[in-house]
């Protein structure tokens, strides 16, 4: 860390001494005893500039105010049955962890991304139709939460390291334009990510990716800061020699273990199916959740019903992305005849 970045950082922190109480104690569930990285995210996301990270430090802490965000973790969705259905039409899950580079263990060089969480996202055959939008936010928050709360601070543990962001493979296999009426939920939960939850991806890995895609992309990279840019990288076909480079086989999404580009449409077929609501992680997951309601000793928290989370006004970059994708949609969709279908497309 440069000297202009640790006068931010003391800037930074001196600003947040100044919340009041209880400001201070959603920080302290947030941060987990690790304030100067979680100053530093909010920093970074702000090209270092301390008082535009603190008004989004102090935007995210009012927001996790007013919206309960501190006790997400101890509302289950119920019943079960439900929660199966989202983990069916909402794709993410744990896949593993990343192993040691080679050439670092052969040189001793000390390895940041080793032991790192690995999540795969079904970005392609995600369809949001087996419940209310609540219950999707509600569900893609208590992820977050149980990231940065459980599975972080275990793999920081077990490693004997600060370990604070992830990698993310998304399989874009089965991304066509019936698909697009699910953009507008996806720049909401996009939308929460980088106001809220600022620099927790290593690296996005996108894998299967079709022309629609590759289209999309173009338009939208030089959008993007350079500081983002560099993490996205596009594989060829399902990436699995490059992805087998940062981790072990077993590591390896389902979607990536295959010869082709079968539809991971299928992957209920699959022992290691991490989007499965069977899967030893969404298993763990949703007891957890369910333990935490118990603890509260609060009937209340465990009866059915969805969360409603106010979703935060996206930053002007954002807007000018969402509205390039819509435009470059609808642009394919003119030259491949399907304009009828796009017409009432409207992301935001």
């Amino acid at each position: 860390m440069g000297i202009a970045s640790q006068d931010a950082l003391e800037q930074l922190s001196a600003l947040i001494d100044q919340l009041d109480a209880k400001l201070k104690h959603t920080f302290q569930n947030m941060h987990q005893g690790n304030q100067k990285h979680t100053l530093a995210r909010f920093l970074k996301a702000r090209e270092w500039n301390a008082l535009k990270a603190n008004k989004m430090l102090v935007d995210c802490l009012n927001w996790r105010m007013q919206n309960q965000i501190d006790d997400i973790l101890c509302k289950p969705i119920t019943p079960a049955n439900l929660y199966r259905g989202i983990r069916d039409s909402q794709l993410m899950g744990l896949s593993g962890y990343s192993k040691q580079a080679r050439f670092r263990l052969v040189f001793s060089v000390p390895d940041c991304t080793w032991g790192v969480p690995v999540f795969a996202i079904g970005a392609g055959l995600t369809t949001f139709d087996k419940a209310s939008v609540n219950y999707y936010i509600q569900s893609h928050i208590q992820m977050n939460e149980y990231r940065d709360r459980v599975v972080l601070p275990a793999a920081s543990r077990k490693h004997g390291r600060y370990i604070g962001t992830c990698f993310k493979v998304l399989d874009m296999t089965g991304l066509k334009f019936s698909s697009l009426s699910n953009l507008k939920l996806v720049s909401l939960m996009a939308t929460i990510d980088d106001l809220n939850y600022p620099e927790k991806t290593e690296t996005y890995y996108i894998v299967n990716a079709p022309y629609i895609f590759s289209a999309c992309w173009k338009v939208v990279k030089p959008l993007l800061q350079e500081r983002t840019r560099r993490k996205v990288q596009v594989l060829d076909g399902c990436g699995k020699d490059e992805l087998l480079k940062i981790m072990d086989y077993a590591s390896l999404p389902h979607f990536c273990k295959r010869n082709g580009s079968r539809s991971s449409r299928y992957s209920s077929l699959d022992s290691d199916d991490c989007y499965s609501f069977d899967h030893p992680f969404h298993q763990e997951f949703y007891s957890y959740i369910v333990q935490q309601a118990k603890s509260k000793n609060n009937e209340s928290l465990i009866k059915h019903g969805s969360l409603h989370v106010d979703v935060p006004e996206p930053d002007p970059e954002g807007i000018e992305i969402i509205n390039t994708i819509e435009s470059e949609l609808h642009k394919i969709g003119n030259q491949n005849g399907v304009t009828r279908s796009l017409s009432g497309l409207k992301i935001v």
